[in-house]
């Protein structure tokens, strides 16, 4: 498919949307914009997930809960963002991308404020569920909003450029969240996303220019909604690459809700060296999807990256198990962050190229599609994270099976249903 651009032409006042005929220069400009303010929304979630993770001990002791129970707080707010993008989805695809948006940013800053008074934990878990419930807007329009200005080669790139800024979310976010609880307690955390949450809905109030014209919205209801989901699933390809990217995901995420135990209840370490490990292997992950975006894309096939990157992940996954079952005795804490970060790092040429792929196939639906996207991931890593800590705080090695297990589901997903190798059905 030959490379395209932006494509779309609206203009909303007070905004220079991109593809307007005011200029390259212009252009230029509109699109950064475009590209910080979706990066922004992309961010949110790691930033709701990443910063809290430093706190989850002491969470555990305030608040006089086991780990396991703690740990739902992450697969709370993770369920919350896959069936709210089941909504805001196709709401968007029927009202635009804004309004939705704004009333889900809103809603997000509420919730996020009451998680910083929750006196228990099994409130904290339900304001957690609306904390994700509401985030969901901010992922799913941000995915539909790039499928409704890019194409082809240029939106694989454009989900690259996005991994660059959403990536440095989960390097700060536990280095914020440290130095948080060097101050004040886990309470904190919360006060800080309810702020940055305030911003970045000024920020989309402001600058965000509605992507989808009115007459490229549908009409109906929830029954045509579900249709619609229906339509795409039965897209055996479009399938293959969402439980591909979901599967992926919950490898990636039963390492984030794994790794402060096993980090600093195993290995004795302090929040802020928990930190410095994160925020490494999230440099690993950005810098491989930068690689994607900027050197394979357009010179190798998405597919074949994508195979490549499974396999790492796999491999990644099978010696992280094999070391922390013991057959060579207990590893070091390198050991264990070494194989975490070649996992973490092959992530970069895994999400972005199944995202592309699979919304390639829908710019008919692009809001349904990306609501399926984000909630088979979010849905698969919130069973996911649970799975870690069955076994108590003691062993890492249910978070290796997890992520063994998810690794070879999405490869075996993807060779099953995307078939690379043989001629694809359309669309």
């Amino acid at each position: 498919m030959p490379e395209s651009g932006p494509h779309t032409k609206q203009e909303t006042p007070g905004h220079i949307p991109v593809g307007t005929a005011a200029g390259p220069a212009a252009t230029r400009r509109a699109s950064l914009l475009v590209t910080l303010v979706l990066g922004g929304l992309t961010a949110l979630p790691p930033l709701s997930m990443d910063m809290y993770l430093p706190a989850l001990p002491e969470v555990t002791e305030m608040l006089r809960s086991p780990a396991a129970t703690v740990q739902l707080t992450l697969t709370a707010c993770l369920a919350g963002m896959a069936l709210g993008q089941l909504v805001v989805g196709p709401m968007s695809d029927k009202w635009g991308r804004r309004r939705p948006l704004l009333i889900g940013m809103l809603v997000y800053v509420a919730a996020t404020a009451v998680c910083a008074f929750a006196p228990t934990v099994e409130l904290l878990i339900a304001f957690r569920l609306l904390q994700g419930l509401a985030g969901a807007a901010g992922i799913v329009i941000a995915r539909a909003v790039v499928r409704d200005l890019y194409d082809g080669v240029a939106m694989a790139r454009f989900f690259s450029t996005l991994m660059l800024i959403s990536g440095v979310a989960p390097i700060i976010a536990p280095l914020i969240g440290g130095q948080i609880l060097r101050i004040t307690d886990w309470r904190g955390v919360f006060h800080v996303l309810a702020v940055i949450g305030v911003l970045l809905t000024l920020v989309v109030w402001k600058w965000l220019a509605e992507t989808l014209p009115p007459e490229r919205r549908h009409e109906g209801g929830v029954g045509q909604a579900l249709r619609t989901m229906r339509a795409l699933l039965a897209d055996r390809v479009f399938t293959g690459y969402t439980l591909a990217g979901g599967l992926g995901f919950a490898a990636l995420f039963a390492y984030i809700s794994a790794s402060p135990f096993v980090v600093q209840e195993i290995y004795g370490a302090s929040p802020q060296t928990f930190s410095l490990l994160f925020g490494l292997n999230s440099i690993g992950l950005v810098a491989l999807g930068q690689i994607n975006g900027k050197l394979l894309v357009g010179r190798v096939s998405l597919d074949k990256v994508l195979a490549w990157g499974l396999g790492v992940i796999v491999l990644a996954a099978a010696a992280l198990l094999v070391m922390t079952s013991g057959v060579f005795g207990k590893p070091s804490l390198a050991a264990v962050a070494a194989g975490l970060f070649v996992l973490m790092s092959a992530m970069g040429l895994v999400l972005p190229n199944t995202n592309a792929q699979a919304l390639m196939r829908t710019p008919h639906a692009a809001g349904s599609a990306s609501a399926l996207l984000g909630t088979s991931s979010f849905l698969i890593g919130a069973i996911a994270s649970p799975l870690v800590g069955i076994a108590g705080e003691a062993t890492a090695v249910p978070m290796a099976v997890v992520q063994l297990v998810c690794a070879a589901g999405a490869l075996a997903c993807f060779l099953g249903l995307c078939r690379p190798w043989s001629p694809r059905p359309p669309a």
